[in-house]
Protein backbone atom coordinates (compact mmCIF):
# COMPACT_ATOMS: atom_id res chain seq x y z
CA UNK A 1 0.00 0.00 0.00
CA UNK A 2 1.29 3.51 -0.75
CA UNK A 3 2.68 5.39 2.23
CA UNK A 4 0.03 8.12 2.15
CA UNK A 5 -2.87 5.66 2.08
CA UNK A 6 -1.34 3.63 4.91
CA UNK A 7 -1.31 6.72 7.09
CA UNK A 8 -4.80 7.78 6.13
CA UNK A 9 -6.11 4.34 7.15
CA UNK A 10 -4.17 4.23 10.42
CA UNK A 11 -4.86 5.59 13.92
CA UNK A 12 -5.86 9.28 13.86
CA UNK A 13 -2.98 11.69 14.37
CA UNK A 14 -2.86 13.64 17.65
CA UNK A 15 -4.54 17.04 17.42
CA UNK A 16 -1.36 19.10 17.39
CA UNK A 17 -0.11 21.55 14.85
CA UNK A 18 2.49 20.19 12.47
CA UNK A 19 3.71 20.97 8.96
CA UNK A 20 1.72 19.43 6.15
CA UNK A 21 3.54 16.55 4.47
CA UNK A 22 4.60 16.87 0.87
CA UNK A 23 1.68 16.17 -1.50
CA UNK A 24 3.51 13.20 -2.99
CA UNK A 25 3.33 11.41 0.37
CA UNK A 26 -0.41 11.92 0.59
CA UNK A 27 -1.56 11.49 -2.95
CA UNK A 28 -0.95 8.67 -5.40
CA UNK A 29 -3.60 8.75 -8.13
CA UNK A 30 -3.33 5.01 -8.70
CA UNK A 31 -3.37 4.16 -5.00
CA UNK A 32 -6.54 6.21 -4.63
CA UNK A 33 -8.26 3.87 -7.10
CA UNK A 34 -6.96 0.57 -5.69
CA UNK A 35 -7.97 -1.23 -2.48
CA UNK A 36 -4.81 -3.37 -2.36
CA UNK A 37 -1.21 -2.24 -1.99
CA UNK A 38 0.36 -0.04 -4.64
CA UNK A 39 4.15 -0.09 -4.46
CA UNK A 40 6.85 1.68 -6.44
CA UNK A 41 10.66 1.36 -6.40
CA UNK A 42 10.80 4.32 -4.02
CA UNK A 43 8.87 2.33 -1.41
CA UNK A 44 12.05 0.44 -0.52
CA UNK A 45 11.76 -2.79 1.45
CA UNK A 46 8.00 -3.10 0.95
CA UNK A 47 8.42 -2.93 -2.83
CA UNK A 48 11.30 -5.40 -2.82
CA UNK A 49 9.41 -7.79 -0.55
CA UNK A 50 6.40 -7.77 -2.84
CA UNK A 51 8.54 -8.44 -5.91
CA UNK A 52 10.41 -11.23 -4.13
CA UNK A 53 7.15 -12.84 -3.04
CA UNK A 54 6.14 -13.31 -6.67
CA UNK A 55 9.56 -14.29 -7.97
CA UNK A 56 10.47 -11.12 -9.87
CA UNK A 57 14.15 -10.88 -10.77
CA UNK A 58 15.63 -7.68 -9.27
CA UNK A 59 16.99 -6.92 -12.73
CA UNK A 60 13.45 -6.77 -14.11
CA UNK A 61 12.07 -4.14 -11.76
CA UNK A 62 8.51 -3.01 -12.60
CA UNK A 63 7.50 0.63 -12.58
CA UNK A 64 4.72 -0.12 -10.13
CA UNK A 65 3.26 -3.20 -8.43
CA UNK A 66 -0.47 -3.43 -7.84
CA UNK A 67 -1.53 -6.06 -5.32
CA UNK A 68 -5.03 -6.58 -6.69
CA UNK A 69 -7.74 -7.67 -4.26
CA UNK A 70 -10.50 -7.85 -6.86
CA UNK A 71 -11.56 -7.01 -10.40
CA UNK A 72 -11.88 -3.29 -9.67
CA UNK A 73 -8.20 -3.12 -8.73
CA UNK A 74 -7.26 -4.84 -11.98
CA UNK A 75 -9.39 -2.38 -13.98
CA UNK A 76 -7.63 0.52 -12.25
CA UNK A 77 -4.18 -0.94 -12.92
CA UNK A 78 -4.87 -1.49 -16.61
CA UNK A 79 -6.35 2.00 -16.93
CA UNK A 80 -3.21 3.43 -15.33
CA UNK A 81 -1.04 1.54 -17.78
CA UNK A 82 -3.07 2.91 -20.68
CA UNK A 83 -2.86 6.47 -19.38
CA UNK A 84 0.93 6.31 -18.97
CA UNK A 85 1.82 4.13 -21.96
CA UNK A 86 3.19 1.29 -19.82
CA UNK A 87 3.06 -2.44 -20.54
CA UNK A 88 1.17 -4.77 -18.20
CA UNK A 89 2.56 -7.96 -16.70
CA UNK A 90 0.51 -10.35 -14.56
CA UNK A 91 1.52 -12.77 -11.82
CA UNK A 92 -0.59 -14.93 -9.57
CA UNK A 93 1.35 -17.51 -7.59
CA UNK A 94 4.85 -16.29 -8.41
CA UNK A 95 5.77 -19.21 -10.65
CA UNK A 96 7.38 -18.53 -14.01
CA UNK A 97 7.76 -14.79 -13.45
CA UNK A 98 8.00 -13.19 -16.91
CA UNK A 99 11.08 -11.14 -17.79
CA UNK A 100 8.71 -8.55 -19.28
CA UNK A 101 8.10 -6.98 -15.85
CA UNK A 102 10.82 -4.35 -16.35
CA UNK A 103 9.21 -0.91 -16.43
CA UNK A 104 5.72 -2.43 -16.44
CA UNK A 105 2.63 -2.21 -14.32
CA UNK A 106 2.87 -5.56 -12.53
CA UNK A 107 -0.55 -6.82 -11.47
CA UNK A 108 -0.23 -9.39 -8.68
CA UNK A 109 -3.45 -11.38 -8.28
CA UNK A 110 -2.41 -13.75 -5.45
CA UNK A 111 -4.69 -11.94 -2.99
CA UNK A 112 -7.75 -12.87 -5.07
CA UNK A 113 -8.60 -16.12 -3.31
CA UNK A 114 -12.32 -16.78 -3.82
CA UNK A 115 -13.47 -20.36 -4.53
CA UNK A 116 -17.15 -21.33 -4.63
CA UNK A 117 -18.34 -24.82 -5.59
CA UNK A 118 -21.84 -25.46 -6.94
CA UNK A 119 -22.27 -29.21 -6.36
CA UNK A 120 -25.57 -29.40 -8.23
CA UNK A 121 -24.18 -27.78 -11.38
CA UNK A 122 -20.78 -29.47 -10.86
CA UNK A 123 -18.96 -26.20 -11.35
CA UNK A 124 -16.61 -23.99 -9.38
CA UNK A 125 -16.06 -20.26 -9.51
CA UNK A 126 -12.34 -19.60 -9.08
CA UNK A 127 -10.60 -16.25 -8.60
CA UNK A 128 -7.34 -15.34 -10.29
CA UNK A 129 -4.94 -16.03 -7.41
CA UNK A 130 -6.22 -19.46 -6.39
CA UNK A 131 -3.95 -22.51 -6.53
CA UNK A 132 -5.27 -25.93 -7.46
CA UNK A 133 -4.82 -27.21 -3.91
CA UNK A 134 -7.71 -24.95 -2.80
CA UNK A 135 -9.98 -26.10 -5.60
CA UNK A 136 -9.15 -29.76 -4.95
CA UNK A 137 -10.01 -29.33 -1.28
CA UNK A 138 -13.31 -27.53 -1.87
CA UNK A 139 -14.45 -29.88 -4.63
CA UNK A 140 -13.57 -33.02 -2.67
CA UNK A 141 -16.20 -32.17 -0.05
CA UNK A 142 -18.79 -33.02 -2.71
CA UNK A 143 -16.99 -35.99 -4.28
CA UNK A 144 -15.96 -33.83 -7.25
CA UNK A 145 -12.64 -33.13 -8.96
CA UNK A 146 -11.31 -30.35 -11.22
CA UNK A 147 -9.11 -30.96 -14.25
CA UNK A 148 -6.00 -30.07 -12.26
CA UNK A 149 -2.47 -30.79 -13.36
CA UNK A 150 0.31 -32.73 -11.71
CA UNK A 151 1.16 -30.02 -9.16
CA UNK A 152 -1.50 -28.65 -6.77
CA UNK A 153 0.83 -25.69 -6.17
CA UNK A 154 0.12 -24.20 -9.62
CA UNK A 155 -2.31 -21.31 -10.11
CA UNK A 156 -5.62 -22.59 -11.48
CA UNK A 157 -6.40 -19.66 -13.79
CA UNK A 158 -3.01 -19.36 -15.50
CA UNK A 159 -2.88 -23.13 -15.99
CA UNK A 160 -6.37 -23.20 -17.50
CA UNK A 161 -6.06 -20.28 -19.91
CA UNK A 162 -2.83 -21.86 -21.15
CA UNK A 163 -4.76 -25.01 -22.06
CA UNK A 164 -4.44 -27.11 -18.93
CA UNK A 165 -3.05 -30.62 -19.47
CA UNK A 166 -4.32 -32.50 -16.43
CA UNK A 167 -4.30 -35.93 -14.85
CA UNK A 168 -7.80 -36.61 -16.21
CA UNK A 169 -7.04 -35.13 -19.63
CA UNK A 170 -7.31 -38.28 -21.74
CA UNK A 171 -10.77 -38.85 -20.31
CA UNK A 172 -12.14 -35.29 -20.29
CA UNK A 173 -9.86 -33.14 -22.45
CA UNK A 174 -8.05 -29.91 -21.63
CA UNK A 175 -9.10 -27.81 -18.66
CA UNK A 176 -9.78 -24.93 -21.09
CA UNK A 177 -12.41 -27.11 -22.78
CA UNK A 178 -14.56 -27.04 -19.63
CA UNK A 179 -14.57 -23.34 -18.82
CA UNK A 180 -18.09 -21.91 -19.05
CA UNK A 181 -17.49 -18.26 -18.18
CA UNK A 182 -14.48 -15.94 -17.83
CA UNK A 183 -14.27 -12.44 -16.37
CA UNK A 184 -11.44 -10.61 -18.12
CA UNK A 185 -10.12 -7.06 -18.10
CA UNK A 186 -9.06 -6.35 -21.66
CA UNK A 187 -6.47 -3.87 -22.87
CA UNK A 188 -8.98 -1.06 -23.28
CA UNK A 189 -9.74 -1.22 -19.55
CA UNK A 190 -13.14 -2.89 -19.82
CA UNK A 191 -14.24 -5.75 -17.56
CA UNK A 192 -16.17 -8.25 -19.63
CA UNK A 193 -17.81 -11.57 -18.86
CA UNK A 194 -17.07 -13.81 -21.82
CA UNK A 195 -19.09 -16.93 -22.53
CA UNK A 196 -20.05 -19.01 -25.55
CA UNK A 197 -22.93 -16.60 -26.17
CA UNK A 198 -21.45 -13.31 -24.96
CA UNK A 199 -18.23 -12.01 -26.50
CA UNK A 200 -17.70 -15.44 -28.08
CA UNK A 201 -14.54 -14.34 -29.93
CA UNK A 202 -12.96 -13.22 -26.65
CA UNK A 203 -14.12 -16.44 -25.00
CA UNK A 204 -12.44 -18.42 -27.76
CA UNK A 205 -9.14 -16.55 -27.51
CA UNK A 206 -8.72 -16.35 -23.74
CA UNK A 207 -9.08 -20.14 -23.43
CA UNK A 208 -5.67 -20.98 -24.82
CA UNK A 209 -4.36 -17.45 -25.39
CA UNK A 210 -2.82 -17.29 -21.89
CA UNK A 211 -2.81 -13.59 -21.15
CA UNK A 212 -2.52 -12.25 -24.67
CA UNK A 213 -5.97 -10.59 -24.57
CA UNK A 214 -6.32 -9.38 -20.99
CA UNK A 215 -6.19 -10.13 -17.28
CA UNK A 216 -8.53 -12.92 -16.17
CA UNK A 217 -10.01 -12.07 -12.77
CA UNK A 218 -12.19 -15.17 -12.31
CA UNK A 219 -13.58 -18.13 -14.20
CA UNK A 220 -16.28 -20.80 -13.93
CA UNK A 221 -14.99 -24.32 -14.53
CA UNK A 222 -16.51 -27.77 -14.79
CA UNK A 223 -16.03 -30.42 -12.09
CA UNK A 224 -16.28 -34.18 -12.41
CA UNK A 225 -17.47 -36.95 -10.07
CA UNK A 226 -14.12 -38.53 -9.20
CA UNK A 227 -13.90 -38.98 -5.42
CA UNK A 228 -11.21 -41.67 -5.70
CA UNK A 229 -8.96 -43.09 -8.37
CA UNK A 230 -6.02 -45.46 -8.89
CA UNK A 231 -2.70 -43.69 -9.10
CA UNK A 232 0.88 -43.35 -8.01
CA UNK A 233 4.36 -44.03 -9.30
CA UNK A 234 6.75 -46.82 -10.18
CA UNK A 235 10.45 -46.02 -9.71
CA UNK A 236 13.03 -48.10 -11.59
CA UNK A 237 16.81 -48.00 -11.74
CA UNK A 238 18.19 -45.72 -14.43
CA UNK A 239 20.04 -48.64 -15.98
CA UNK A 240 16.66 -50.10 -16.99
CA UNK A 241 15.60 -46.94 -18.88
CA UNK A 242 15.69 -48.62 -22.29
CA UNK A 243 13.68 -51.61 -21.15
CA UNK A 244 11.08 -49.50 -19.31
CA UNK A 245 10.68 -46.87 -22.04
CA UNK A 246 10.18 -49.46 -24.76
CA UNK A 247 7.72 -51.35 -22.56
CA UNK A 248 5.90 -48.07 -21.94
CA UNK A 249 5.62 -47.10 -25.63
CA UNK A 250 4.10 -50.52 -26.38
CA UNK A 251 1.81 -50.36 -23.36
CA UNK A 252 0.18 -46.99 -24.18
CA UNK A 253 -1.06 -48.26 -27.55
CA UNK A 254 -3.93 -50.18 -25.95
CA UNK A 255 -4.77 -48.41 -22.68
CA UNK A 256 -8.29 -46.96 -22.26
CA UNK A 257 -8.95 -43.23 -22.16
CA UNK A 258 -9.41 -43.40 -18.40
CA UNK A 259 -5.68 -44.12 -18.10
CA UNK A 260 -3.38 -41.08 -18.11
CA UNK A 261 0.33 -41.62 -17.63
CA UNK A 262 3.82 -40.31 -18.13
CA UNK A 263 7.38 -41.50 -17.69
CA UNK A 264 10.20 -39.33 -16.36
CA UNK A 265 13.97 -39.64 -16.30
CA UNK A 266 15.34 -38.05 -13.12
CA UNK A 267 18.94 -37.32 -12.24
CA UNK A 268 18.53 -36.54 -8.56
CA UNK A 269 21.10 -34.30 -6.87
CA UNK A 270 22.98 -35.20 -3.71
CA UNK A 271 20.67 -33.10 -1.59
CA UNK A 272 18.97 -33.61 1.75
CA UNK A 273 15.75 -32.44 0.11
CA UNK A 274 15.72 -35.69 -1.91
CA UNK A 275 14.61 -38.96 -0.23
CA UNK A 276 17.66 -40.97 0.76
CA UNK A 277 16.68 -43.91 -1.46
CA UNK A 278 16.81 -41.63 -4.54
CA UNK A 279 19.58 -39.22 -3.55
CA UNK A 280 22.26 -38.93 -6.23
CA UNK A 281 20.64 -41.59 -8.40
CA UNK A 282 19.41 -41.72 -11.99
CA UNK A 283 15.91 -43.21 -12.02
CA UNK A 284 12.97 -43.89 -14.30
CA UNK A 285 9.63 -42.83 -12.83
CA UNK A 286 6.39 -44.08 -14.43
CA UNK A 287 3.37 -42.05 -13.27
CA UNK A 288 -0.14 -43.52 -13.30
CA UNK A 289 -3.57 -41.84 -13.00
CA UNK A 290 -6.41 -44.23 -13.74
CA UNK A 291 -10.02 -43.14 -13.43
CA UNK A 292 -11.57 -46.51 -12.66
CA UNK A 293 -11.58 -49.30 -10.10
CA UNK A 294 -8.45 -50.42 -8.31
CA UNK A 295 -8.97 -53.93 -9.65
CA UNK A 296 -9.05 -52.77 -13.27
CA UNK A 297 -6.17 -50.41 -12.65
CA UNK A 298 -4.00 -53.15 -11.17
CA UNK A 299 -4.61 -55.35 -14.21
CA UNK A 300 -3.75 -52.50 -16.58
CA UNK A 301 -0.54 -51.60 -14.78
CA UNK A 302 0.69 -55.20 -14.42
CA UNK A 303 2.77 -55.15 -17.66
CA UNK A 304 4.68 -52.11 -16.44
CA UNK A 305 5.29 -53.63 -13.02
CA UNK A 306 6.85 -56.63 -14.72
CA UNK A 307 9.01 -54.62 -17.14
CA UNK A 308 11.78 -54.40 -14.52
CA UNK A 309 12.22 -54.68 -10.77
CA UNK A 310 10.82 -51.48 -9.19
CA UNK A 311 12.79 -49.57 -6.59
CA UNK A 312 9.45 -48.46 -5.17
CA UNK A 313 5.78 -48.82 -6.05
CA UNK A 314 3.24 -46.29 -4.73
CA UNK A 315 0.42 -47.04 -7.19
CA UNK A 316 -2.78 -47.63 -5.22
CA UNK A 317 -6.30 -46.32 -4.77
CA UNK A 318 -6.34 -42.81 -3.30
CA UNK A 319 -8.64 -39.78 -2.86
CA UNK A 320 -8.38 -37.51 -5.87
CA UNK A 321 -7.61 -34.54 -3.64
CA UNK A 322 -4.22 -36.23 -3.00
CA UNK A 323 -3.36 -36.43 -6.70
CA UNK A 324 -0.22 -34.35 -6.15
CA UNK A 325 1.39 -37.46 -4.66
CA UNK A 326 1.59 -39.06 -8.13
CA UNK A 327 4.22 -36.85 -9.71
CA UNK A 328 5.46 -35.57 -6.33
CA UNK A 329 6.71 -32.47 -8.11
CA UNK A 330 9.37 -30.51 -6.21
CA UNK A 331 8.70 -26.84 -5.40
CA UNK A 332 8.49 -24.94 -8.65
CA UNK A 333 11.44 -22.79 -9.64
CA UNK A 334 11.54 -19.87 -12.02
CA UNK A 335 15.26 -20.20 -12.80
CA UNK A 336 15.20 -23.49 -14.73
CA UNK A 337 15.84 -24.00 -18.43
CA UNK A 338 12.57 -25.41 -19.78
CA UNK A 339 12.05 -26.91 -23.22
CA UNK A 340 9.23 -28.92 -24.72
CA UNK A 341 8.05 -30.47 -27.95
CA UNK A 342 4.81 -32.13 -28.88
CA UNK A 343 5.46 -35.44 -30.62
CA UNK A 344 3.24 -37.02 -33.25
CA UNK A 345 4.16 -40.50 -32.00
CA UNK A 346 6.61 -42.39 -29.83
CA UNK A 347 7.87 -45.26 -31.93
CA UNK A 348 10.92 -47.45 -31.47
CA UNK A 349 13.25 -45.06 -33.29
CA UNK A 350 12.00 -42.09 -31.23
CA UNK A 351 12.71 -43.91 -27.97
CA UNK A 352 16.17 -44.90 -29.18
CA UNK A 353 16.94 -41.31 -30.21
CA UNK A 354 15.76 -40.07 -26.82
CA UNK A 355 17.89 -42.58 -24.94
CA UNK A 356 20.92 -41.74 -27.03
CA UNK A 357 20.74 -38.11 -25.87
CA UNK A 358 19.53 -38.43 -22.26
CA UNK A 359 19.78 -42.13 -21.36
CA UNK A 360 21.95 -43.72 -18.67
CA UNK A 361 25.02 -43.85 -20.91
CA UNK A 362 24.73 -40.30 -22.25
CA UNK A 363 26.31 -38.20 -19.46
CA UNK A 364 23.49 -35.73 -20.09
CA UNK A 365 23.37 -32.66 -17.80
CA UNK A 366 19.55 -32.56 -18.04
CA UNK A 367 18.24 -33.39 -14.58
CA UNK A 368 14.59 -33.96 -15.50
CA UNK A 369 12.89 -35.14 -18.68
CA UNK A 370 9.30 -36.33 -19.04
CA UNK A 371 7.21 -37.96 -21.76
CA UNK A 372 3.43 -37.57 -21.26
CA UNK A 373 0.89 -39.66 -23.11
CA UNK A 374 -1.78 -37.52 -24.82
CA UNK A 375 -4.59 -38.64 -27.14
CA UNK A 376 -8.08 -39.65 -26.08
CA UNK A 377 -10.31 -36.67 -25.32
CA UNK A 378 -7.28 -34.37 -25.68
CA UNK A 379 -7.33 -35.14 -29.40
CA UNK A 380 -11.00 -34.28 -29.88
CA UNK A 381 -12.38 -30.77 -30.51
CA UNK A 382 -14.25 -29.34 -27.51
CA UNK A 383 -17.96 -28.62 -27.51
CA UNK A 384 -17.14 -24.90 -27.63
CA UNK A 385 -14.00 -24.27 -29.74
CA UNK A 386 -10.98 -22.54 -28.19
CA UNK A 387 -7.41 -21.58 -29.10
CA UNK A 388 -5.67 -24.69 -27.71
CA UNK A 389 -3.63 -26.09 -30.58
CA UNK A 390 -2.01 -29.26 -31.86
CA UNK A 391 -4.64 -31.67 -30.59
CA UNK A 392 -3.35 -34.37 -32.91
CA UNK A 393 -0.11 -34.78 -30.95
CA UNK A 394 0.34 -38.12 -29.25
CA UNK A 395 2.94 -37.19 -26.63
CA UNK A 396 4.54 -34.25 -24.86
CA UNK A 397 8.30 -34.20 -24.31
CA UNK A 398 9.38 -31.77 -21.55
CA UNK A 399 12.69 -31.04 -19.83
CA UNK A 400 13.56 -28.76 -16.93
CA UNK A 401 17.04 -28.22 -15.50
CA UNK A 402 18.71 -25.47 -13.46
CA UNK A 403 21.10 -23.48 -15.68
CA UNK A 404 24.84 -23.99 -15.49
CA UNK A 405 27.72 -21.60 -16.06
CA UNK A 406 29.33 -23.31 -19.04
CA UNK A 407 26.16 -23.55 -21.13
CA UNK A 408 26.04 -27.35 -21.22
CA UNK A 409 22.35 -27.42 -20.32
CA UNK A 410 21.40 -25.11 -23.17
CA UNK A 411 23.62 -27.01 -25.61
CA UNK A 412 22.18 -30.39 -24.60
CA UNK A 413 18.62 -29.03 -24.74
CA UNK A 414 19.31 -27.91 -28.30
CA UNK A 415 20.79 -31.31 -29.16
CA UNK A 416 17.70 -33.05 -27.78
CA UNK A 417 15.43 -30.80 -29.87
CA UNK A 418 17.49 -31.54 -32.97
CA UNK A 419 17.40 -35.31 -32.48
CA UNK A 420 13.64 -35.35 -31.77
CA UNK A 421 12.75 -33.00 -34.64
CA UNK A 422 11.55 -35.83 -36.96
CA UNK A 423 8.70 -36.54 -34.53
CA UNK A 424 8.00 -32.96 -33.39
CA UNK A 425 4.63 -31.29 -33.96
CA UNK A 426 4.72 -27.89 -32.24
CA UNK A 427 5.04 -26.85 -28.60
CA UNK A 428 2.78 -26.78 -25.53
CA UNK A 429 2.22 -23.25 -24.25
CA UNK A 430 2.08 -24.04 -20.52
CA UNK A 431 5.40 -25.90 -20.69
CA UNK A 432 7.40 -23.08 -22.26
CA UNK A 433 9.96 -21.28 -20.13
CA UNK A 434 10.41 -17.54 -19.76
CA UNK A 435 13.78 -17.11 -21.46
CA UNK A 436 14.13 -15.46 -24.86
CA UNK A 437 14.25 -18.72 -26.80
CA UNK A 438 11.04 -19.96 -25.17
CA UNK A 439 9.29 -16.68 -25.88
CA UNK A 440 10.32 -16.91 -29.52
CA UNK A 441 8.74 -20.37 -29.70
CA UNK A 442 5.32 -19.21 -28.49
CA UNK A 443 3.82 -19.02 -32.00
CA UNK A 444 4.62 -22.73 -32.44
CA UNK A 445 2.06 -23.49 -29.73
CA UNK A 446 -0.75 -22.59 -32.15
CA UNK A 447 -2.12 -23.69 -35.46
CA UNK A 448 -1.25 -20.96 -38.04
CA UNK A 449 -4.88 -19.95 -38.55
CA UNK A 450 -5.43 -19.72 -34.78
CA UNK A 451 -2.34 -17.57 -34.33
CA UNK A 452 -3.59 -15.20 -37.01
CA UNK A 453 -6.99 -15.02 -35.32
CA UNK A 454 -5.37 -14.30 -31.92
CA UNK A 455 -3.39 -11.44 -33.41
CA UNK A 456 -6.55 -9.99 -34.92
CA UNK A 457 -8.35 -10.27 -31.58
CA UNK A 458 -5.46 -8.61 -29.82
CA UNK A 459 -5.85 -5.54 -32.02
CA UNK A 460 -9.48 -5.42 -30.90
CA UNK A 461 -9.15 -6.18 -27.18
CA UNK A 462 -5.64 -4.82 -26.56
CA UNK A 463 -5.43 -1.88 -28.97
CA UNK A 464 -2.53 -0.30 -27.06
CA UNK A 465 -0.45 -3.48 -26.97
CA UNK A 466 -0.33 -3.54 -23.17
CA UNK A 467 0.07 -7.28 -22.80
CA UNK A 468 3.14 -7.71 -24.99
CA UNK A 469 5.19 -7.93 -21.80
CA UNK A 470 3.89 -11.43 -21.24
CA UNK A 471 3.11 -12.62 -24.77
CA UNK A 472 5.17 -10.60 -27.26
CA UNK A 473 5.45 -13.36 -29.83
CA UNK A 474 1.69 -13.81 -30.00
CA UNK A 475 1.23 -10.08 -30.59
CA UNK A 476 4.05 -9.69 -33.09
CA UNK A 477 3.87 -10.02 -36.83
CA UNK A 478 1.26 -9.24 -39.46
CA UNK A 479 -2.31 -10.21 -38.77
Amino acid sequence: MGLGRARLRGIPEPAVARPSPAPALWEDPLAARVAGPVLRPGDGDAFRAECAAVGVDPGHEPAVVVGATGAADVVAAVAHATEHGLPVAVLATGHAAPPGTAGAVLVVTRRMQGVRVDPMARTARVDAGVRWERVLHEAAAFGLAPLAGSSPDVGAVGYTVGGGLGLLGRLHGYAADHVTSIDVVSGNGSLRTATAGQYPDLFWGVRGGKGSLGVVTSMDIGLFPVPRFYGGGLFFRGSTAGTVLHAYRRWVRDVPEGMSSSVALNRFPLSEDVPEALRGRFTVHVRIAYCGSAEDGEALVRPLRSAAVPLSDTVAEMPFRECGRIHADPPLRSDVVERNALLRELDEDAVDALLDVVGPDSASPLSFLEVRHLGGALARPPAVPNAVGHRGAGFLLYSATPPDRDGAVLAHSALLAERMAPWAAGTALNFLGTDDESRERMPAAYEPRDLQRLRQLQRTYDPHGLFRADRPAVAAGPG
